[in-house]
């Protein structure tokens, strides 16, 4: 069984920042799962399917082929889906809202943590995953849990930035509200809601570097008893 590694965390925590880098340290296969689950709302946009027709989104789940590519030297992953490479495309703000809405359908929450739970094992060292329901959910019995966070204001600022680096035009005070209104749905919903598993380490990261963060999760991972070998951080 391989050794699992769950980052859970609020949107724009940059859990998945550091979740690559917490796998390219290790030698762990990385799972973004938030962006299996854009993948279905960026077909569903394209579709104009509405959110709320939750059978045909979850139909859109049950066929959808994802294939998520090792990590690259930069630490980059691709992201397909029924061949086709999305990786651009499922980071559009209009996904994130849809993703947001989606990822609350109990089938198409099953299918997704069927398919994250068919790569891991197939891992033959380790995984890392991060989402909104990874050690409480689809991986409770992960040997390191971690909840990372950092204030509001923070991860706006963050989110922001990695917008304005793609040519997004937003103003802060427009990715201020719409994390406030994905904060809520995701605490709130029916299905799987975002909260910190009872076992899991909180981490703050207002003020941390990614490289101090990921080092935390390492020497976390040294206590629970897994030895790395060789590596390090760049």
């Amino acid at each position: 069984m391989a050794f699992t590694v769950a980052i859970d965390g609020p949107a724009g925590a940059g859990k998945s920042v550091v979740a690559r880098k917490t796998a390219m340290a290790l030698g762990f296969t990385y799972i973004d799962t938030g962006a299996m689950y854009r993948t279905i709302a960026l077909q569903a946009l394209e579709r104009g399917v509405s959110p709320d027709d939750s059978e045909t989104v979850s139909c859109i789940a049950i066929e959808s082929q994802i294939v998520l590519s090792p990590l690259d030297a930069n630490g980059d992953q691709r992201v397909c889906v029924q061949g086709r490479d999305v990786t651009q495309e499922i980071r559009a703000p209009q996904v994130s809202q849809m993703t947001s809405r989606i990822s609350a359908i109990p089938q198409v929450r099953s299918v997704m943590v069927e398919l994250q739970r068919s790569i891991s094992r197939e891992s033959l060292r380790g995984v890392v995953l991060e989402g909104r329901d990874i050690g409480t959910v689809v991986f409770p019995n992960a040997e390191v849990k971690i909840f990372l966070t950092a204030s509001a204001e923070e991860r706006a600022k963050r989110r922001y930035l990695e917008l304005q680096k793609r040519g997004v035009e937003i103003s802060l005070e427009a990715v201020l509200s719409e994390q406030a209104e994905r904060d809520e749905r995701d605490s709130q919903r029916a299905a799987s809601p975002l909260k910190p598993a009872e076992d899991s380490r909180y981490l703050l990261t207002d003020g941390l570097t990614i490289v101090q963060v990921v080092e935390q999760i390492i020497a976390l991972c040294v206590e629970k008893g897994y030895r790395v070998e060789g590596g390090g951080l760049e």
